[in-house]
């Protein structure tokens, strides 16, 4: 056999043993003890890949490495990739057997070698996390500090800040960042609300507050509804100030534990009618429509400011887009599973920040929806292909999301 002939055979186009059996079995004279085919495998192997410079050596397929004479290296060869599980190669590439082609699952391809596959740093694209202690943050936020406020644009059809009016109906009012107008390289993240709520002298009314947060954009049907006082969750704290007219503080405190993404956050204000019950220990509400006496004072009400605190983080549409592009246009072979793997770790990032409940809420197709401005089918291609190339990860178990965003 020659060299240049045998040079073609590499350990992931055929098997040398089985070719050597082969030959062996149609080779050999009747009478004549055949060599064990390991032997010839074994001296086969040596020529390929030990005989260089003049030197043969000899190959070992444990450690695939060559022995030269004389502890020599110059009789070393171009040793053909290894083909296996895990950290091996899947194949070897066919312009360079000597490098990986492709790599098994959970194993990204970066130079000719096969590495796990772990995301990087999710910061290059969007931020999560603030400079702020958890100690730090809950003296802030009791304090109601202003350099944790995020400000943002009051909206109402049905009340002006610091005017009096008619608590008898519902009020509808909201603060939105209009993040895609002003703000199109952050996001925000809601840390606590604040309400400064007045009531006339004497006043029997009650303020019940409903509180709703849109993550990214949207209609206010894409905003989920904060269980306060519910399942562990928050509930409001009332301070009384000292002032003239009975001025509370409503304030609710998400804290890192809680804390979410917030575009808008819709509020609605109604009252109730607070009375003693019959054994006058406890308290009973009447709607003010259900239960009208003219000796009650219902009074009128006011609502200084609100404010919303929390901080906002680094965003880069055009760099996750980027991203998105490879899905179907890599630059370099392995760069489409490391773009997929960036994406997931994106996605589940952002829907771990999810509200409580059963199921998490799909906030990064909200994050795709309005923040990127991709269409329906877009978003549904994406997160099918993040979710097959997830299945074929080692070790890793999917969830299952409720859809927030058309």
């Amino acid at each position: 056999m020659r060299k240049n002939n045998l040079n073609c055979i590499g350990f992931q186009d055929v098997n040398l043993k089985t070719i050597t059996e082969k030959w062996l079995f149609q080779t050999h004279e009747p009478n004549v003890p055949v060599v064990s085919s390991n032997y010839w495998l074994n001296r086969i192997q040596s020529f390929l890949y030990c005989n260089e410079n003049g030197l043969l050596g000899s190959f070992s397929e444990e450690t695939h490495t060559c022995t030269c004479p004389n502890d020599q290296v110059a009789c070393h060869g171009f040793l053909p990739c290894t083909v296996g599980d895990g950290s091996a190669c899947l194949s070897c590439a066919p312009d360079n057997r000597t490098r990986c082609g492709s790599c098994n699952a959970g194993y990204m391809l970066s130079q000719g070698l096969c590495k796990p596959e772990v995301a990087e740093s999710t910061e290059h694209y969007i931020g999560f996390e603030t400079d702020l202690q958890d100690l730090e943050m809950k003296y802030l936020l009791q304090k109601t500090d202003r350099r944790i406020e995020v400000h943002a644009i009051f909206i109402s059809n049905d009340m002006r800040l610091n005017s009096w009016f008619d608590p008898s109906w519902r009020k509808r009012m909201l603060l939105t960042l209009k993040s895609n107008k002003y703000k199109s390289s952050l996001v925000h993240m809601i840390l606590g609300l604040s309400l400064q709520i007045c009531l006339t002298k004497n006043s029997t009314l009650e303020p019940v507050l409903a509180v709703y947060v849109n993550p990214f954009g949207g209609s206010h049907s894409e905003s989920w509804f904060m269980p306060v006082n519910e399942n562990n969750f928050p509930d409001w704290e009332r301070t009384k100030l000292d002032l003239p007219l009975q001025c509370y503080n409503w304030t609710l405190t998400l804290g890192n534990k809680w804390k979410t993404f917030f575009e808008t956050v819709h509020i609605y204000l109604r009252s109730r009618i607070k009375s003693n019950g019959p054994n006058g220990n406890e308290s009973i509400y009447y709607e003010p429509l259900e239960f009208i006496d003219p000796s009650r004072n219902l009074g009128y009400m006011k609502i200084n400011n609100i404010q919303v605190f929390g901080y906002s983080m680094h965003f880069d549409p055009e760099a996750i887009r980027d991203l998105i592009l490879q899905l179907d246009y890599p630059y370099t072979q392995g760069s489409q599973d490391s773009a997929l793997l960036q994406l997931l770790e994106i996605r589940d990032r952002v829907n771990k920040l999810s509200p409580p409940g059963q199921r998490r809420l799909d906030l990064f197709s909200c994050l795709l929806r309005h923040r990127l401005k991709l269409s329906t089918s877009e978003v549904v291609r994406i997160q099918s292909a993040l979710q097959a190339f997830n299945a074929k990860l080692p070790n890793t178990v999917d969830y299952d999301t409720t859809k927030l965003c058309s």
